[in-house]
């Protein structure tokens, strides 16, 4: 059921004098009212900080007439023209491999004409409709094993056979069958595969091959089942899906290159018949390569019609900002940034979104969540609507497809209704607690330096992947949102570029720097993962499926592709466990002259604890905590000021560390957070938190305690152009 009101926006950050533009749907025609606001502080918990914004006066403000816009959910392809000849046998072929076992109609090849064809599975069994004939198998195909279908239109008769690619010894599945057809298509027509006009089809497909002139199921099948790439005598259209993989276009190898276009973003780079496991990286050999799997519930690019156009003035600061969409009392908030027309002129210091990390996660389907955000929103006046019960909008990448699939590719093209403001995310555990994640708990360090008197911009990592280390350059210091978790090799350049060149960088989350992805050859309106071996995950890459379709690199952990966090920020993964977070101890090296700016103002004792409370869990060290390990890269000169060893028995090693079921070290050098600084080449320098939580404990007694402090000594000094000396070791 589609929300009453919701959207997107046709991208993340805009610039002071640009236009950002909205694409708004309601669920019938309605009027909806819209306004703007700049938000300070997203967490809705009238125990902690509270809701702050400041509206913002635009042309968009006011009523608007508001329409239904079309869902078109799962994956198929369109070859819009495609003539076949006007006598003679014509004859059709697919491979299949099926996901679903399923006694609905899922479509495999659908020609709209003067005598329209549909070829498909129904029941199980393959069935074909030319016209008013309709012709049926009664044998099931079984899911998830290769099989080839066949139609042959000859002499006044349809032939239909099914057979699977490897027989099985239980029982027969290949089958026969003929009816007698008045006429067969002609002339020009348009096709879809794995689709119709209603239904999508959820597995693998190879090989579509239209041939004229053939009358036999044996020379069909012999020839479906050659090598790709051969194209045989009397070929009307052949489309090799192992070509131009990283493309959303279907090649055909046929005379009239009828070309189809990808809609919705199917899932290439997945393995075909023809592979044995000889090869891994599909760009060694391509014809291994040659499906795609559909799903039913692909989303990709809805491409709903622009409802609303902001020009942003000149005058409005950066910051974070949000579109509020009313219509009769049900809401929805669209956030995006606004970023400097002249970065660095007003303020030294920038906040970087994690923009990556939200469109992955967007609409993550969590059940068990769903009750208790919907108990607390209302009472705090907050967004109360959840990804479960609104699939329509397309799930998460830590969801599955229909089929138990993972989601690998993640759109921003689509109301992405859980990456809002004024929104309850976890459901904490503690009832003064805000249950906050992601955009809402960001918006914590815009919150404490606007409190601060500290000027601030805004950028997101959709920037960084455009510009590079232009983006973050005039800037002397660049704080992360608490969970950067995903991050491309341009983003991760860009940052090392700015660390590298006298940048001050501060690492304020968990688990960050984690997973590889990969922007569409369009940009990063979607993104690319594949969870390959090693992680924290919900899903794992099928074998041979490691690779990513969108540049034919190898997916997976960062850490396993060459990269570590530690390299990069001095802390990587260590451990996960509950939202529930602890203090931290200030270690020997709060006093280490390196950072005296860090103690200006904190009674920071060597041995005494902090960052006891907090709106995420309760505390400032949880969910998913970061170390220092120097065989990962941790710079040798790092320095640790601060730990937080949890001794909850709900939190173990991530998967990366074990070498077996055996605990890689003892619980102290394992379950831990370490709040580490370190300076870099050109007078710049890191420092990083560790903990996904830490952020949740700013806003505590006013943002008046000893962690908010500590992030505020950081920033006034990372701002301060005075470079850092790197250490010179003792005699």
């Amino acid at each position: 059921m589609v929300l009453p009101v919701t959207g997107y926006a046709d991208r993340w950050s805009v610039k002071q004098g640009g236009t950002i533009r909205f694409h708004v749907a309601t669920d019938r025609p309605r009027p909806y009212s819209a306004r703007v606001a700049r938000v300070l502080c997203g967490d809705p918990n009238p125990a902690g900080p509270g809701y702050r914004e400041i509206a913002m006066h635009c042309a968009i403000e006011g009523r608007h007439q508001g329409q239904a816009q079309p869902i078109a959910r799962g994956s198929f392809i369109e070859v819009p023209q495609l003539v076949l000849p006007d006598d003679g046998a014509l004859a059709f072929a697919i491979t299949l491999l099926p996901t679903l076992g399923t006694d609905a109609v899922q479509p495999l090849l659908t020609l709209d004409g003067a005598v329209p064809i549909a070829i498909g599975l129904r029941h199980g069994s393959a069935f074909a409709r030319i016209g008013e004939a309709e012709i049926a198998c009664t044998r099931k195909l079984t899911p998830r094993r290769w099989h080839d279908v066949v139609l042959v239109l000859a002499g006044g008769v349809a032939t239909l056979h099914q057979a699977p690619r490897a027989p099985r010894l239980d029982r027969e599945e290949a089958e026969t069958a003929t009816a007698p057809i008045a006429t067969r298509p002609e002339g020009a027509c348009r096709l879809r595969i794995a689709a119709d006009q209603a239904t999508r089809f959820t597995g693998k497909l190879e090989r579509p091959w239209i041939a004229a002139g053939i009358a036999e199921i044996d020379a069909m099948l012999a020839t479906q089942r050659a090598p790709l790439g051969v194209v045989a005598n009397g070929t009307v259209a052949l489309w090799d899906f192992s070509r131009a993989i990283a493309t959303d276009t279907a090649t055909d190898l046929g005379p009239q290159h009828a070309d189809g276009i990808l809609r919705n973003l199917p899932t290439r780079a997945v393995t075909g018949a023809a592979w044995d496991g000889s090869a891994h990286r599909w760009v060694e050999n391509p014809a291994h390569y040659g499906a795609i799997h559909f799903h039913a519930d692909d989303v990709g690019d809805l491409g709903w019609q622009p409802s609303l156009a902001l020009a942003i003035p000149d005058d409005w600061p950066s910051g974070l900002y949000a579109l509020h969409l009313d219509a009769d009392g049900a809401r929805d908030i669209i956030p995006f940034a606004v970023r400097a027309r002249d970065p660095g002129r007003r303020a030294r210091v920038a906040l970087l979104l994690p923009t990556f990390t939200y469109q992955i996660y967007a609409n993550f389907r969590r059940d068990d969540r769903a009750a208790r955000i919907h108990a607390h929103a209302p009472a705090w006046g907050a967004l109360s609507h959840t990804p479960t019960g609104h699939p329509e909008y397309g799930l998460s990448t830590y969801d599955d497809h229909l089929d138990g699939s993972g989601i690998s590719i993640a759109s921003m093209r689509r109301p992405m209704i859980d990456k809002r403001v004024n929104q309850v995310q976890h459901a904490g555990i503690e009832e003064y607690e805000s249950g906050t994640y992601w955009l809402v708990a960001d918006s914590y360090l815009l919150d404490l330096l606007d409190r601060k008197g500290i000027a601030v911009e805004v950028l997101t990592d959709h920037d960084l992947q455009a510009e590079g280390t232009a983006a973050l350059a005039p800037y002397a210091c660049v704080l992360t949102g608490q969970h950067p978790e995903y991050h491309t090799v341009e983003t991760w350049d860009a940052i090392a570029g700015y660390i590298g060149t006298g940048g001050r960088f501060m690492y304020m989350g968990g688990n960050g720097f984690y997973w590889k992805v990969v922007p569409h050859a369009d940009g990063p309106w979607a993104l690319e993962i594949r969870r390959a071996e090693g992680g924290i995950r919900v899903w794992a890459a099928e074998p041979g499926e490691y690779f990513h379709q969108f540049d034919g690199t190898l997916g997976g952990l960062w850490r396993r592709v060459g990269r570590t966090p530690q390299s990069l920020v001095g802390v990587g993964f260590s451990t996960q466990g509950d939202y529930k977070a602890y203090p931290y101890t200030w270690l020997d090296g709060i006093g280490d002259p390196r950072v005296a700016f860090m103690r200006e103002g904190l009674a920071a004792v060597p041995g005494e604890e902090f960052g006891g409370r907090g709106l995420m869990g309760g505390g400032a060290a949880g969910h998913e905590l970061d170390r220092i390990d120097f065989r990962l890269g941790t710079p040798l000169h790092a320095l640790v000021v601060a730990r937080a060893v949890v001794s909850d028995p709900e939190y173990h090693p991530v998967n990366e560390e074990r070498l077996s079921i055996e605990w890689p070290g003892t619980h102290e050098q394992i379950i831990r957070s370490d709040i580490t600084f370190f300076e870099a080449a050109g007078g710049g320098a890191v420092f990083s938190v560790g903990s996904m939580n830490f952020v949740g404990a700013l806003p505590v007694d006013g943002y008046d305690n000893s962690c908010a402090k500590l992030i505020e000594n950081v920033v006034r000094r990372f701002a301060d152009p005075r470079p850092f000396p790197l250490p010179i070791p003792s005699a």
